[in-house]
């Protein structure tokens, strides 16, 4: 259990909407005390729940009342300061603190954050989860808090997000004036990397999250194993959420590897408590599939992001509404553009209105990478891949923006394994027209810039295509484990000069067609 130092150590300067709805209102007035009285209102009654612990009152505010009062009072400016709303609250500091944790993402969201903003956001930051993990003077209680998952789970996705919104700002030194050079060289600690992780392995630590996730999957009680911080549905899910968290980070700073490490006790071919919130469902696939393709494991990152792409595609034909609907979007467009180039390099079936979508919104682009364009390739990684950022500061002498140093840095990792496999694609179309075909002459149709290959170069080249078609591919345990299996869906064996094909049919599975016929039938009656 976590028992170490203050996180951070900056050294820098449902009932309450019945009500609103009847209530008129006009812009806010610029003097701080001016408040309009109905946002008085609802502060006071946000602070009454939170303190009475009414989850399910603060979630209706969090979700519905708040968005409300944002669009209509504070749409193009930032919402009073906790300063102007402590006398509402009585000086109440755990709320102030949610309260900024509220005021900060919404200038983040709806305007720019100045490098003053940044630094009192990480602050903020700073001092929510000193207040959870360190509780003040009673470090061996949990502190007597309670706020809905979706609340919980925004909160680890904008610390992240702001962190890297930081590293992105930071490594844009061109135009920056004087006094920003000044704060961002004498303060290194500010949204320092090691802090970030430190705060999300103290929730980690402090929930014992890996331990209840290892007793649930070997069927013990998780309870058990919980320990009085971990029994609480804040620390356990923030807990939870901070494995999500990581996930996000290794995978921005390009350690794929032990992003996917840190995932060991989520079991993703199961329901689990990611599926709670689905902003989060989604984020833990995007980013699982994506470090399958990056590390080389097409057929793991097509069955990854079709499955998540099928879940957004079903609960958007029910019509089912969710916060967090602009993100899983946005998610959405890039999942497909990352799903193109791996069923591009490892073709597979799946479901029919996910491929159906696939084609309507790539198929061009798929055509040409199947032809070996590699412009088409980047297009679409560059349209799909999540901000990359660096985990040290710029060189801040240079005064030259720095922030697309990591994006072409993972793009030239992905480019040169991406064109060891360009011919592929050719190869495998030409493979399936054939049940014997000789070398020369299979050479001869597969030209690289319009000339035929010699014989035994193209040898070369067909070996190739039997390496890059044997994948490590997930089979049960962890995300990271796998065996080695052939991916392709046509192989061959070559005796002397001539290969024999064999077509590996995937038999179709009637039964899932049939089904989706019915409930589009169904949908389209009703």
């Amino acid at each position: 259990m976590y028992d170490g130092p203050q996180i951070g150590g900056y050294d820098g300067g449902a009932g309450y909407d019945d009500g609103y709805d009847q209530q008129g209102g006009g812009p806010r007035p610029s003097a701080s005390f001016a408040i309009p009285d109905i946002v008085r209102d609802f502060i006071v009654f946000f602070h009454k729940q939170v303190m009475t612990k009414n989850t399910y009152e603060i979630g209706s505010i969090y979700e519905n009342s708040w968005p409300k009062l944002t669009e209509r009072f504070y749409k193009e400016e930032p919402w009073p300061s906790s300063a102007d709303i402590a006398d509402l609250v009585g000086g109440d500091q755990t709320f102030l603190i949610l309260y900024n944790e509220l005021y900060y993402r919404h200038i983040y969201e709806k305007l720019t954050p100045s490098i003053e903003q940044r630094r009192d956001s990480y602050e903020n930051y700073c001092d929510l989860f000193n207040l959870i993990v360190h509780n003040g003077e009673s470090p061996e209680e949990p502190v007597d808090l309670e706020l809905p998952n979706k609340w919980i789970w925004d909160i680890i996705d904008e610390f992240i997000y702001q962190f890297e919104s930081f590293s992105q700002y930071r490594a844009k030194l061109a135009n920056k004036t004087d006094a920003e050079m000044t704060e961002l060289e004498t303060n290194p600690r500010l949204w320092n990397v090691h802090i970030v992780l430190n705060v999300l392995h103290s929730l980690i630590d402090k929930s014992n999250i890996n331990e209840q996730l290892e007793a649930f999957k070997n069927g013990d009680n998780p309870n058990d194993v919980a320990g009085s911080f971990g029994q609480k549905t804040l620390y356990k899910m923030l807990g939870y959420f901070s494995l999500v968290g990581l996930l996000r980070l290794h995978c921005l700073l390009g350690d794929y590897y032990q992003a996917l490490r840190v995932m060991e006790n989520i079991e993703l071919n199961k329901k689990g408590l990611y599926s709670r919130v689905p902003a989060c469902q989604v984020s833990v696939f995007y980013y699982v599939g994506f470090c399958y393709m990056m590390m080389g494991r097409y057929q793991d990152a097509v069955r990854t992001f079709s499955n998540i792409l099928f879940y957004i595609l079903r609960t958007q034909g029910q019509g089912r509404t969710h916060g967090g609907y602009s993100m899983i979007n946005k998610k959405k467009q890039q999942l497909f553009h990352l799903l193109a180039i791996v069923m591009t390099l490892c073709p597979q079936r799946i479901d029919e209105s996910v491929h159906a979508q696939l084609l309507g919104d790539c198929g061009e682009k798929m055509v040409r990478m199947g032809k070996g364009d590699d412009a088409a390739f980047e297009e679409l990684f560059s349209n799909g891949c999540p901000k990359f950022i660096s985990s040290t500061a710029p060189d801040f002498e240079s005064a030259t923006n720095r922030n697309m140093e990591p994006y072409r840095l993972q793009l030239k990792i992905f480019l040169n394994e991406i064109r060891q496999s360009l011919q592929l694609p050719l190869i495998r179309s030409y493979l399936k027209l054939y049940s014997t075909m000789p070398i020369e002459k299979l050479a001869q149709f597969c030209e690289i810039d319009g000339e035929a290959q010699d014989a035994e170069t193209f040898r070369i080249a067909l070996h190739q295509y039997k390496h890059k078609t044997n994948q490590m591919a997930w089979s049960n345990g962890t995300a990271l484990e796998g065996e080695r299996v052939p991916t392709a869906d046509v192989d061959f064996y070559i005796d002397s000069d001539m290969i024999h094909i064999a077509d590996v049919k995937i038999e179709r599975n009637f039964g899932e067609y049939f089904m989706h016929s019915i409930y589009k039938m169904c949908q389209e009656a009703q």
